[in-house]
């Protein structure tokens, strides 16, 4: 799920600012960008998103300004600044000038003074880091939430037509069931013309064979999957890995019920525009389960 958040600690000369930002991913991607002062701090980072968000690609910013790393000394480019004095008493003599350096316009010459900074953050940024941190993640949260609960409406609403779809399918499969085992007795009877056979065992062969095209076990699967989906998201929690695992077995039920029902007449061909139906409803929600944890 998608979400962003920023915000702003002050420090004891400057402030802190931490900014979440989370995109749509399978599992937990954490990209953590800082200065070398926070370095000392990205496992507290790790652990912290770790235990408020379990999906998603999610970055990490934290922004401390290089002044407040504690510049403890300005060194001067000692190479540098020699071979500025080099050039500049060269060229003087070149062109008979008077003239000698001027130390304040040297120093102000890009790379002639080097900063050295302190080796640490400053003092207070843990205690402000792990403040803002948590602030940010609670804040991000709030829009992830906001766009799960659109998203689980949206997997509640495409299970319903899959309930209604399999239901429509239990109210043809008798019809289907029959029309199957019609046609199966006037195809044994055709093969079997001039061959002497039991009508009874010859019966009893298509109806053998009529049930084993007969979908009710798998309606009757397809149905508890379906109610039990509708309780996983009504109980809420981490749902998306849950969701695939019964997203497959749907999946599988709804492609026998295509295999068993094809070429059964008219009652099947509807039975196939449901199932086909059904299938779509199931690939739409496993579309949004990847979004959800």
């Amino acid at each position: 799920m998608t979400g962003f958040a920023r915000v702003r600690r002050p420090l004891e000369q400057s402030e802190l600012m931490v900014s979440v930002k989370s995109v749509n991913h399978r599992a937990l991607d954490l990209v953590i960008q800082s200065s070398a002062a926070i370095d000392p701090f990205e496992a507290m980072i790790r652990a912290m998103v770790k235990a408020q968000v379990v999906r998603g690609h999610v970055e990490v910013r934290v922004s401390l300004p290089k002044s407040s790393g504690g510049v403890s000394a300005l060194t001067l480019n000692r190479e540098f600044f020699e071979e500025y004095l080099r050039i500049f008493r060269q060229e003087a003599e070149n062109h008979d000038l008077d003239s000698k350096p001027d130390l304040n316009a040297a120093l102000r010459i890009a790379g002639m003074l080097d900063e050295v900074e302190s080796a640490g953050p400053p003092e207070g940024t843990e205690t402000a880091l792990q403040e803002a941190l948590a602030r940010a993640l609670d804040e991000l949260n709030v829009f992830r939430s906001r766009e799960g609960s659109e998203l689980a409406a949206e997997v509640r609403a495409h299970n319903t037509r899959l309930g209604e779809a399999a239901e429509q399918m239990e109210q043809l499969r008798d019809s289907a069931r029959e029309y199957f085992h019609k046609r199966l007795s006037d195809r044994l009877r055709d093969v079997a013309a001039g061959i002497q056979i039991d009508p009874q065992r010859l019966a009893q062969e298509a109806a053998l064979l009529a049930d084993r095209s007969d979908i009710g076990e798998e309606l009757a699967r397809l149905k508890i999957h379906s109610g039990q989906l509708a309780a996983l998201m009504e109980a809420g929690g981490e749902v998306g890995k849950k969701l695939d695992f019964l997203l497959q077995e749907m999946n599988r039920e709804t492609n026998t019920i295509l295999s068993k029902t094809s070429g059964s007449g008219e009652p099947a061909m509807k039975i196939t525009d449901l199932a086909l139906g059904a299938k779509a409803a199931i690939e739409k929600i496993r579309e949004q389960s990847l979004n959800l944890e």
